[in-house]
């Protein structure tokens, strides 16, 4: 059992939080903290319990307001940084602004590098965050997580893994996917994609066998899911039975959910790092998995100082 002893979970204030879900998994409770506003916008934060040497752990969102959710959660960092917490870890299950990882034209800025440094000046020691958008992002933190033990988990418990074959819908995805079919004992392919602009693929082309079994599409964001619904289209075409998609963030803007509907996709599973309530209301083919255990099993590894890396092959129930 867990005791929970020097240990303390804090939450933003938006009204969607994967805290009540790793408290009740670590079986302890939520710290209290209050965080108001200002007449001019201003975020108050105040901790209403002593953290002087506890391990902190600062769960936030990340999703719906980017922008106020990490200045709240750098203000608390600051709070419990100068209440001489001994260590404090963010907990972010989607980290804001990943995609904007690298300068790719003049004058463009390095936005997730900047969130990096804003989180380590507030106090920061330690990020624990799901599938970065791009493994160089991996640099800018101590302890990055993959949601893969929870989509493993989902494969073995919901697919014959006989007849399974893990795709990644681009190149950039290869090592995802080929990590999950490793771990799974199955086979892996993937496309190549070409883009005439952002978010528009032209062409895919397919390496690799799916003729008569199962693709499951590994992809760590679905925003507009243009390329899922073209992948799918293609993976039918070249024979699979079925096809279904595993996502970590399903961000699903625009038409996304009508153009999963109208597809050839079995089903899309995504998880709960954003809320998916309204989402899987509107799309029967929706399914969400929920992320809590992971990252208590997460939290307690860090606080007692145990092996992050064998997360992926003891994947907790």
């Amino acid at each position: 059992m867990f005791a929970g002893n020097g240990i303390k979970i804090f939450t933003d204030s938006l009204p969607f939080s994967h805290s009540p879900h790793v408290s009740h998994s670590l079986g302890i409770p939520v710290s209290r903290a209050t965080v108001t506003k200002s007449g001019i916008g201003e975020s108050n934060v105040r901790i209403a319990e002593s953290v002087r040497e506890d391990d902190v752990y600062i769960i936030n969102t990340g999703c719906g307001q980017v922008n106020t959710s990490l200045m709240e959660l750098c203000i608390m960092i600051h709070a419990c940084k100068i209440a001489s917490a001994k260590r404090i870890t963010a907990v972010v299950p989607l980290f804001p602004y990943a995609r904007q990882d690298k300068k790719d034209k003049s004058r463009a800025p390095i936005t997730a590098k900047l969130v990096a440094n804003m989180l380590q000046k507030s106090g920061c020691d330690h990020v624990i965050t799901m599938d970065l958008h791009a493994s160089q992002i991996q640099g800018f933190f101590d302890v990055p997580l993959y949601a893969e033990p929870s989509a493993i988990l989902y494969i073995r418990n919901n697919f014959d893994i006989s007849n399974l074959v893990i795709v990644s819908p681009d190149a950039g995805g290869a090592k995802r996917a080929t990590s999950m079919a490793d771990r799974l004992g199955v086979d892996f392919a993937l496309f190549h994609k070409e883009r005439k602009k952002a978010n528009e693929v032209s062409r895919m082309v397919l390496v690799g066998h799916v003729k008569d079994k199962i693709a499951v599409l590994v992809d760590d964001m679905a925003d507009t899911c243009g390329t899922l619904v073209l992948a799918a289209k293609h993976l039918t075409e070249a024979g699979a039975t079925s096809v279904y998609a595993i996502v970590t963030h399903g961000i699903l803007s625009g038409r996304a959910l009508e153009a999963v509907e109208e597809s050839t996709l079995t089903k899309l599973i995504v998880t709960n790092t954003l809320p998916q309530q309204e989402n899987a209301a509107r799309c029967g083919k929706l399914e969400v998995i929920d992320i809590g255990i992971v990252l208590a099993e997460v939290i307690r590894r860090s606080h007692y100082g145990e092996s992050i890396s064998k997360l992926f092959d003891e994947v907790p129930y």
